[in-house]
Parts: structure tokens; C-alpha cells; sequence
């Protein structure tokens, strides 16, 4: 039974540790997805620290290839000082996954508060060229987000770039792509995105940390069954006799 038990655990150990490589490859997927995400919206929040889920999520994901390795080579050479790395490791990237989910809980009530605040001077500042940053930004989430303005597309009465071009229209970013010819003329609101872009922008945050949120819990969790079937497999390695003579006699277990 002792045996059956041992057998068992290492099995499933091993299993999880190549789980722990596929993890790896996915929470860094994950981790660069927001950063390519956020570098799409980064004019719409001046603060950096939204970024610290992210980061800490791709840290995470590079320590898991070294733990699955950590993890594999130890369970199959029977290495109580492996075993012991693993599961020391394994507990430190545990804290740093539920240090990931409170941060992105935090950051993701404060994402509605950046955007609001910053937003409009985003939107002050656009001048309907390529060749700047936050007129890309804007025309960017526009199209993408299919919002026209802060609130709506009336917003855009009251900006630099509309007051001194004087041509009564807003950004063709704005139009529906169901219109052809569409020039942004105010003369015609119906060719226009009727929603506007705050509501959607804070959404769309939102939406990449609950992304974060829920890898880390997922992966907090795998991570707890590894760090339990390490520790019966060292228990048992210490106590039970029958498991002791296997590995004494050199036979596979």
C-alpha cells in the first residue's frame, strides 16, 4: 500500500511539473498579451504601477520552467534535497501568484479613476495626424472600441483640434465602417459611433486584469496540488520502510 502510494504521488508530481512548463509558456503569453494590450491604451492612465501584475505574472511564468525542471529531476532521481527546493520554490511563486491577485484587484478598481481623470487631456491633445502619438491613440480605440468621443461624439465640440480646424466634423476614427464616404461631419450624427470611448476604454482594462486575476488563481491552484504531492512523497520517503528498501535495492519505483 506504502508503495502503491509512493508510486501514485511521484506520478502525479511528475505530471504536474510538465504541466507547470505548459503553464509557464501560457502565463507568459498572458503577461505579454497585457503589455501589448496596454501599450494600445497607455495614454489613457499615467500610472505606471498598472503594469506590476503583468510583470510580476511574466516573472512568474520564467520561474515555472526552472521549477519544472527543479521538480522533474528531482522526483525521478528520488532527491529529498530536490524535493525540498521544489517545494520551497514552488511555496515562494504561491505568495507571488496571490501577491499577482490582490494587485490586479486593486489596480482594477482603480482603472475606472485613471481613465477618467486623464482622458480628457488625451483627447485635448490630438491634432488628426499620424505623426503623434496620442492622435494614433485615439483613432486607434476609436476604430477598435467603435466610441466616438469621451461620453459621445458631442464631446469632441469642446477640443483644440476641433475648435481650430473649424469644418464642424470629427475624427473619420469616428465613422461606422458600414458608411461609405463618411467625412465625420456633424451634419449627418447617424454616420457616427453614438457610444462614447471612457465607458468602453475602462471596460476593456478591466477585462485584461480579470485575465490576470484568473490565471493566477488557476495556476495558484495546480501549484498547490505539486507542493502537496511533494510533501507525501518526502513524508513517505522518510517513513515508510518498504519505499526505503526499494530505493536501497536500486529497484524502480
Amino acid at each position: 500500500m506504502g508503495q502503491c502510494g509512493i508510486i501514485s504521488s511521484k506520478t502525479v508530481l511528475v505530471f504536474l511539473n510538465l504541466i507547470f512548463w505548459a503553464a509557464a509558456g501560457i502565463l507568459c503569453y498572458i503577461g505579454a498579451y497585457v503589455f501589448i494590450t496596454y501599450d494600445d491604451y497607455d495614454h489613457f492612465f499615467e500610472d505606471i504601477y498598472t503594469f506590476i501584475p503583468a510583470m510580476v505574472i511574466i516573472a512568474v511564468g520564467t520561474l515555472l520552467f526552472v521549477i519544472g525542471f527543479i521538480g522533474c529531476c528531482a522526483t525521478i532521481r528520488e532527491s529529498r534535497c530536490g524535493l525540498f527546493t521544489f517545494s520551497a520554490v514552488l511555496l515562494l511563486v504561491f505568495a507571488t501568484e496571490v501577491v499577482v491577485v490582490v494587485l490586479g484587484y486593486i489596480y482594477r478598481a482603480k482603472v475606472e479613476a485613471v481613465v477618467n481623470h486623464s482622458i480628457q487631456k488625451v483627447y485635448n491633445e490630438y491634432k488628426g495626424t499620424n505623426t503623434d502619438a496620442p492622435s494614433r491613440a485615439i483613432d486607434y480605440v476609436q476604430r477598435q472600441l467603435h466610441c466616438c468621443g469621451i461620453h459621445n461624439y458631442s464631446d469632441w465640440m469642446n477640443t483644440h483640434w476641433f475648435i481650430e480646424s473649424k469644418n464642424n466634423s470629427v475624427p473619420v476614427s469616428c465613422c461606422k465602417p458600414t458608411i461609405s464616404n463618411c467625412t465625420g461631419t456633424l451634419m449627418q450624427p447617424g454616420d457616427l459611433y453614438p457610444e462614447g470611448c471612457e465607458v468602453l476604454v475602462v471596460k476593456k482594462l478591466k477585462e485584461i486584469m480579470l485575465y490576470v486575476i484568473l490565471a493566477a488563481l488557476t495556476f495558484a491552484g495546480i501549484q498547490m496540488l505539486g507542493l502537496l504531492c511533494a510533501c507525501v512523497v518526502l513524508c513517505r520517503r522518510g517513513h515508510d520502510p518498504a519505499y526505503e528498501l526499494l530505493v536501497s535495492t536500486g529497484i524502480e519505483a
